[in-house]
């Protein structure tokens, strides 16, 4: 049964309600289907991925221009066709988001404080740091974290009664976490259930769903300092968001797959169906949809 053509509206309501901004979805295309495929794709083929998600080629254009001058995104012509790859400084970013939406979730080995003056509010907000202080900060330790100037101190966590998540409840906006994982759990849960059914997406359907899927994920993810399980709200949805980010993901891979090796092309041709890091990818989230 195809969804598309039966009049299953589950995705097509996914569609209405999500906004699509052309530069981020860019960003969401590069780091899920190009950057695994080899980092080069066709020009032509982002305007058509683009246009199914309802951005005009003008947005699409626009905004890879503005990627360029950002130094994510450089430029390469072959005759008339225009290539574009990831910048070499936007690599260990779009890694460590990777490592963040399709490796194993690690949980954070205590907390870090940090002295540090004169930090702006994009470093506060890219390190994941809760405010205590002037100058003073906390955040959970990660490994692989964006590094913080200034001193860093290693906190210890006594037992606390239930005092640690009230605190943290002070210093991050952990609602504001909880509504956008909540939010996006109430959009792709019918589209999950349908595909559980057995129902099925045309394949380009299916690479705009996925897209828009990592698109939701992603945006709440790379902000959520992941705090340790003690430090969050009884009702935290965060575990059941990820669960359900693999499954869909994993259901959705076999149709989008299969469509991006059909129309999507680089610059030595078409991208392939699978590589090493999307088989990974996909085992990797196996383990994580099944816990």
């Amino acid at each position: 049964m195809t969804v598309a053509a039966r009049g299953f509206d589950g995705f097509q309501v996914i569609q209405q309600q999500f906004t699509v901004r052309a530069p981020a979805m860019i960003v969401t295309i590069y780091g899920d289907i190009v950057v695994p495929r080899g980092g080069v794709l066709w020009m032509g083929t982002l305007v058509e991925i683009c246009a199914r998600l309802g951005i005009s080629e003008t947005l699409v254009r626009t905004a890879v221009s503005r990627l360029v001058a950002a130094e994510q995104l450089v430029g390469e012509r072959d005759g008339r066709r225009s290539y574009y790859r990831l910048a070499s400084g936007a690599r260990t970013e779009f890694a460590a988001a990777a490592r963040l939406l399709y490796g194993p979730q690690v949980e954070a080995d205590g907390f870090l404080i940090h002295h540090a003056p004169g930090l702006s509010d994009e470093m506060i907000r890219r390190a994941g740091l809760g405010r205590m202080g002037p100058d003073l900060y906390l955040r959970p330790h990660h490994p692989g974290s964006v590094p913080v100037p200034g001193l860093t101190f290693r906190a210890e966590v006594m037992k606390d009664g239930g005092l640690l998540a009230d605190y943290a409840a002070t210093l991050w906006n952990l609602q504001s976490f909880t509504d956008e994982y909540q939010a996006m759990i109430d959009l792709f849960s019918p589209l999950s259930a349908a595909l559980e059914r057995g129902e099925t997406l045309l394949p380009a359907d299916a690479v705009s769903a996925r897209l828009l899927l990592v698109q939701a994920y992603r945006a709440v993810l790379l902000r959520d300092p992941r705090l340790p399980a003690e430090a969050l709200p009884e009702d935290w949805p965060g575990a059941a968001a990820r669960r359900l980010f693999a499954r869909l993901y994993r259901a959705l891979s076999p149709m989008a797959d299969t469509y991006i090796a059909a129309q999507f092309e680089g610059r030595e041709g078409p991208l392939p169906a699978e590589t090493a890091e999307t088989a990974a990818r996909l085992e990797s989230l196996a383990l994580e949809g099944s816990r």
